[in-house]
């Protein structure tokens, strides 16, 4: 894609769809409007669960912003779409998304290049859930294999709990992932950029209220302490933001995403648990606060990644 002219492009955020995190999908897409509106771009809020994607084309946009989150946004869908249409969008491609968005293959990945992720098992009954606790150990985390937020997600310390954390997970996708719980620093990193010119931003720390950074300690409440600059050793930083760029290249990432990871507290060996290829852009989301560390703003942030926008394949 060429450069970005701002004059003669006409852009869609691609905000709320029919995931179960669509309500944060309409804050998120709401900030980015108004933000690139703010700067003098011809955006507009488009909403995939309201209207036909083809509008997308006949209406004449030459961009895309997508500020979809979960499924059908995050997972390889909407970007194979405009792929179809010939539209750039930002954010990793179709197989990187759905590559990301898939818990299971995303730690096949990072452990097949050597990249440090929890042990884990794959359930498919409460039966096998409470085996895998066995193996595992307390605590350990119960979770929908593709959802994001937190959304179905448990942490289990005690045998009798697992049926009750199986039901939650299995009931917002059929794949379930059992994984070992790290004790200690919860951070996330975000990237900005593609190929060399990706970039680690600053570390955020996260303090949740009694360690529990669920769906609502993300989004609606303000009792979560987010520490940036984090207060790790320059160091341990240093080394957490070059992992998270080793894991957004494993897994073919461009433009941006947001890689979540925990700290051994007695090891203080990091391991990956996630990637988010459209990470959240909310009033509480974490990459514009890292930007803002960083010296970037809200709307140029915003600006930034509309800019990175791009296909997989080139025009023919």
């Amino acid at each position: 894609m060429g450069q970005f002219d701002i004059n003669s492009e006409k852009v869609a955020v691609l905000m709320g769809g029919a995931s179960a995190e669509r309500e944060v999908s309409l804050m998120s897409g709401h900030g980015v409007l108004q933000a690139l509106q703010s700067l003098g771009v011809n955006a507009h809020a488009f909403d995939p669960a309201e209207r036909d994607l083809g509008e997308l084309k006949r209406e004449g946009f030459t961009r895309c912003f997508i500020a979809l989150h979960g499924r059908f946004g995050e997972d390889g869908t909407v970007q194979g779409a405009l792929e179809l249409m010939g539209i750039p969008y930002t954010g990793p491609g179709v197989m990187a998304s759905s590559i990301a968005i898939d818990k299971f293959m995303t730690k096949r990945l990072w452990l097949a290049d050597g990249l440090p992720t929890p042990a884990w098992q794959k359930v498919d009954s409460a039966a096998a859930t409470r085996a895998a606790f066995a193996a595992l150990g307390s605590p350990m985390i119960v979770k929908p294999a593709r959802e994001g937020s937190t959304i179905g997600l448990t942490k289990v310390t005690a045998l009798d709990q697992c049926d009750a954390a199986f039901a939650v997970a299995a009931g917002t996708h059929d794949e379930v992932l059992c994984e070992q719980f790290i004790t200690g620093d919860e951070v996330t990193v975000p990237v900005l950029g593609s190929g060399a010119d990706a970039r680690a931003l600053p570390v955020i720390r996260i303090k949740a209220p009694d360690g529990n950074y669920d769906y609502q300690n993300k989004y609606f409440t303000d009792t979560t302490e987010y520490l940036v600059p984090c207060g790790l050793p320059e160091g341990e930083e240093a080394h957490i933001q070059q992992l998270v760029l080793q894991a957004f290249k494993s897994l073919g990432c461009r433009g941006w995403a947001r890689a979540d990871v925990m700290i051994d507290a007695t090891t203080r060996q990091p391991y990956l648990l996630e990637i988010n290829t459209s990470p959240g852009m909310t009033s509480h989301s974490l990459v514009p606060m890292s930007a803002r560390a960083a010296g970037i703003s809200y709307p140029e942030l915003c600006l930034q990644v509309l800019k990175l926008a791009t296909r997989d394949y080139a025009a023919v």
